[in-house]
């Protein structure tokens, strides 16, 4: 199959181009108008497929919920977004619960599923402060044990790929120490720790921090806090909800200046309640939830934050044409930055030859017209 486009996004750039997709795999990128195509998207916005590495669940179904069609038909309809590769994110829970819905992530991934690429867990919690534990469940709320997340991870399958975790709480960075050293992404939230112990949490595995801004030390001045942390340790990533409504426009602005184009994610935090109509009884790590006008989740009855509805093509939009952030840094930040955090980037995260065809058509107002999860359509607007 070839598709083409007069904007294809390559090397940080528009271009026009053919793609020739072949095994779900991009062959050959060759000049606009080179041969016969099967799709002409005109002057439409050909990019990388997002990726959403911070995500609880859509279209009813939390990854806490364990319910094996209910995971199927998040990564069967979430491409209408523009996504093509996902991390199933826990919440803080119960074990019982975390090793059911473990087991179904990994259980689901053995035995098939159409659409986005589940490419791991992101594990956050229970491992949390409880100062900072926002809208998770206190009660479930543990210490940090090497011993109890091998049983986790044996649950998963080996598929937890991301945790979050304050590592203040993890004595002599064992659980952090453990986690880096076997492959997987650390990343500090829902934390109070210092600008201190954040230092020396990145001294001892941490290479991310969970939604910035949100669920951790504040800036201050004389008290840099996580948040300072964030800004300053250059060659970290971090992650951060680019609704509008989780940190202000100015801050979403400010930590793309900080982060640059190489090291900013973003993410969405989403809910089950995502793509749902509005009214409707939500939970989160067992604890009701409500939808405001806003589209932001709280805990009910709460100005307590909970996560959101924010689907990946608008954070786009909110980036470039609210927050102002330059084109390039806003859409590595959801494509080629967090395939880099995952170390996936040999094969996702751009368009070259012989990185998977994963794509996302983009109209002009940040609607997607079309996506492709490894060379297949899987979402797509009546032309």
């Amino acid at each position: 199959m070839v598709i083409q486009s007069r904007r294809v996004w390559v090397a940080g750039q528009f271009i026009a181009a053919q793609l020739e997709i072949e095994e779900g795999k991009i062959g050959e990128i060759r000049p606009f108008g080179a041969g016969p195509v099967d799709e002409d998207y005109g002057s439409r916005r050909i990019l990388p497929g997002f990726l959403d590495v911070h995500t609880h669940g859509a279209y009813g179904f939390d990854t806490n919920d364990a319910d094996p069609q209910g995971l199927r038909k998040w990564m069967e309809r979430i491409p209408q977004e523009g996504v093509t590769g996902i991390l199933p994110t826990t919440v803080t829970q119960m074990p019982e619960v975390l090793t059911r819905a473990l087991h179904n992530v990994a259980n689901v991934a053995e035995e098939g599923y159409e659409g986005a690429e589940i490419l791991g867990v992101h594990f956050e919690g229970p491992y949390l402060d409880m100062a900072h534990k926002g809208a998770q469940p206190p009660e479930a709320i543990a210490a940090p044990s090497v011993e109890q997340f091998k049983r986790y991870q044996e649950a998963a399958g080996g598929r937890i790929r991301y945790i979050t975790l304050a590592p203040e709480h993890d004595e002599r960075f064992a659980l952090t120490k453990y986690c880096s050293r076997t492959g997987m992404v650390v990343s500090i939230g829902h934390s109070g720790a210092s600008y201190e112990q954040a230092l020396l949490a990145v001294a001892n595995g941490a290479v991310n921090m969970t939604h910035v801004y949100n669920g951790m030390s504040p800036y201050h001045h004389r008290n840099p806090g996580l948040v300072g942390a964030a800004f300053r340790i250059r060659d970290i990533f971090g992650e951060v909800i680019c609704d509008g409504c989780h940190s202000h426009l100015a801050a979403l602005n400010n930590f793309f200046q900080a982060k640059g184009r190489e090291r900013a994610i973003m993410i969405t935090d989403s809910l089950c309640a995502k793509h749902c109509a509005p009214g409707g009884v939500y939970q989160l790590g067992g604890q009701d939830i409500e939808i405001g006008k806003d589209g932001l989740a709280r805990l009910k009855g709460t100005d307590t934050i909970a996560g959101s509805t924010l689907r990946m093509n608008e954070g786009l939009r909110i980036l470039v044409e609210e927050a102002l952030v330059p084109f390039d840094a806003a859409v590595n930040s959801c494509t080629l930055n967090p395939a880099r955090c995952l170390g996936v980037d040999d094969r996702k995260g751009k368009l070259a030859a012989g990185y998977d065809a994963d794509l996302v058509v983009l109209e002009d107002d940040y609607r997607v017209n079309t996506t492709y999860c490894r060379g297949k359509k899987c979402y797509g607007l009546a032309r």
